[in-house]
């Protein structure tokens, strides 16, 4: 199956606007909590939330996240979620089909700066720099067992499934390819449930645009990961929770005590937003940030995931930042989304 040109950039234009969506009020979100994200969001008379957060002055948005608010976005900002879709594809122009985690994390070496990563990621670069042979970053051997870098305390936490969306982007109709690239991304820093996170995600994405159905989309994601992970569990309980008035309260409940960055819970929000927003772009991305936990992260994953359902970006979403997308890798400060997406076209069609 060849990749769609409209579903790609959907793909990204999606990713990229729910990742400027939540990025305001990450920070508030999981430092304060979800009672603190709904009086912001209260007080800024933006709920249901269905356009870009508005800013309040003297907030934790106004600190952290002003230039993703309403009426002053002119680019979307650089943001993690972003910078690693961006490096899948650097990876996967160089290496293919044959990419293996030693080139992932050549890659980080080379491209990514270290203060641009966090939890797990940052305990694997640290692990990286400190055990990796001299030269390793030019090809030579590691000098050490990479296994060695997802031996972290936060292994099963977010970070891996953030980055695979675009081996699926990439794959249409085959989710077993993008399971198996996206595997081999995110045990460089994650294990157990954080990779099947990251599978999921990967495998979902290949699967929607060959699918008569999300729901059977879903189905053939679950296949990729064990049918007993904690991970398949969540994808159930978030179909299960899709249309339920009580949904946001009910997952906060069941995985209370998790990080709000877990790979768990914010993997069942995900899916319970994508089942629950139908074809309205703006109440998936909406509903999902405004739901708590990672909002950036999880807006970004909606997004893009909607995106390959081959249902336009409304503009009111994609004109704010126009085309502009903010990076934070070496050597790469902004790019243009036309070039994203004919660069992805590119590598989907090699693959093919």
């Amino acid at each position: 199956m060849q990749a769609d040109p409209a579903r790609i950039r959907a793909a990204w234009e999606g990713r990229i606007s729910g990742c400027q969506l939540g990025k305001p009020v990450e920070l508030l979100s999981m430092s304060k909590g979800k009672a603190e994200l709904d009086a912001y969001l209260r007080q800024a008379d933006a709920l249901p939330l269905r356009d870009y957060v508005p800013l309040i002055e003297g907030t934790l948005v106004s600190r952290f996240g002003a230039a993703c608010c309403r009426g002053r976005l002119v680019r979307a900002e650089p943001d993690d979620d972003i910078n690693y879709t961006v490096l899948s594809l650097l990876l996967l122009e160089q290496k293919g089909a044959a990419l293996e985690t030693a080139d992932v994390a050549r890659a980080w070496l080379r491209l990514l700066p270290a203060g641009a990563t966090f939890t797990a990621e940052r305990a694997a670069y640290r692990t990286l720099l400190s055990k990796a042979s001299e030269h390793f970053a030019f090809g030579a051997e590691p000098g050490f067992d990479l296994g060695e870098c997802s031996d972290n305390p936060y292994n099963d936490w977010i970070g891996a499934q953030i980055r695979t969306d675009l081996y699926g982007w990439v794959c249409p109709g085959r989710p077993t390819l993008a399971a198996d690239l996206a595997r081999r991304d995110a045990s460089l820093s994650h294990r157990g449930e954080g990779v099947h996170g990251a599978v999921f995600v990967a495998a979902l994405g290949a699967a929607i645009p060959a699918a008569a159905s999300l729901s059977l989309a879903l189905d053939a994601a679950l296949e990729e990961i064990p049918a007993n992970s904690e991970a398949a569990a969540a994808v159930q309980r978030g179909r299960e929770l899709a249309g339920a008035p009580d949904a946001v309260a009910r997952l906060h409940e069941h995985y209370a005590g998790l990080s709000p960055v877990h790979t768990l819970n914010n993997l069942a929000l995900v899916v319970w937003a994508l089942c629950s927003a139908g074809d309205d772009f703006g109440a998936a991305i909406g509903e999902a940030v405004a739901a708590g936990w990672d909002t950036d992260c999880n807006g970004a994953t909606v997004g893009g995931l909607f995106g390959l359902r081959g249902i336009p970006i409304p503009r009111e979403w994609t004109a704010p930042w126009a085309g502009r997308v903010g990076l934070g890798l070496a050597g790469t400060s902004e790019l243009s989304v036309d070039e994203l997406v004919n660069r992805t076209l590119a590598v989907a069609s090699t693959l093919a």
